[in-house]
């Protein structure tokens, strides 16, 4: 088990991956919102850049603290509001509505503490999530968010939260407006975990296919001597795709076209 945590399994989009080292296991995100830890300057030492002494300290210190929500100890999380001790382990935030921002200096706050949407709206009567089209509540509120850039959409917490994981920090917008820069910037004020990295959908190749340009003749007689899979850049032997579907290419000698044509059109298309 996570030794911040004190959970064997955890949702990795909450937690993180688990690590093994020294003689420790925690999730990142245990180690990147537990109090008194501060990266060295060399990523690379310890737990990414956290000194196991450190955690360790950390972990003794906890010991003696309890989770708010579940009431066991090892709550290594305490709200950043001054004179707030209030006390956390990661995995229980959500239950609680406590916000945790997964930005530098990864902040968590506790409900009473916890930041809040400023932008004025109100869902109309019958309002649905965009993403999950089932009902959001009748105002803001920990699991109700809006588009601060549109006000117009409405969504729940879980479902932008998922969407964020899936596309990733190059392409994660409103679903309405599109909005980028406002609407990234209030999520992850208010705790949605956005990865820095591209759409998951185009993780491991894929989609790969789709990106790949048809490659071959599909004339009913191929004539070119190197078959056709080859073509060449110019000339007769130069390998057209179709206009309209690009799903089907000739060279040009195959299909009887003149070298000056530079468009074709498939029988499908035609």
């Amino acid at each position: 088990a996570c030794q911040l945590c004190q959970r064997s399994e955890a949702d990795p989009n909450i937690c993180g991956e688990k690590l093994e080292r020294y003689g420790l296991c925690a999730h990142v995100f245990c180690l990147f919102f537990a109090n008194h830890l501060f990266p060295q300057r060399n990523k690379r030492a310890g737990f990414l850049g956290l000194l196991p002494k450190d955690i360790q300290y950390t972990i003794d210190q906890a010991a003696q603290k309890h989770c708010f929500i579940c009431g066991q100890s090892g709550a290594t999380i305490t709200c950043c509001e001054r004179d707030c001790d209030l006390s956390f382990h990661l995995p229980c935030a959500k239950e609680a509505g406590c916000v945790t921002q997964y930005i530098t200096p990864y902040r968590s706050f506790c409900p009473a503490h916890s930041p809040e949407q400023v932008v004025q709206a109100t869902p109309e009567p019958d309002t649905q999530c965009l993403m999950c089209m089932e009902p959001v509540e009748d105002r803001k509120t920990y699991n109700t968010m809006v588009c601060p850039a549109c006000k117009t959409a409405w969504f729940h917490r879980d479902c932008v939260q998922n969407q964020a994981i899936h596309s990733g920090f190059s392409i994660f917008s409103c679903p309405h407006c599109q909005n980028e820069y406002r609407f990234v910037m209030e999520m992850l004020i208010m705790g949605i975990r956005i990865p820095r990295r591209g759409p998951s959908w185009e993780e491991h190749g894929a989609y790969e296919q789709l990106y790949e340009r048809h490659s071959h003749c599909n004339a009913s007689e191929c004539l070119f001597l190197g078959g056709r899979e080859e073509a060449e850049e110019e000339g007769p032997w130069k390998l057209l795709l179709c206009s309209s579907c690009a799903a089907e290419g000739t060279h040009r000698c195959c299909s009887g076209l003149r070298e000056s044509t530079s468009s074709w059109e498939c029988d499908n298309c035609a």
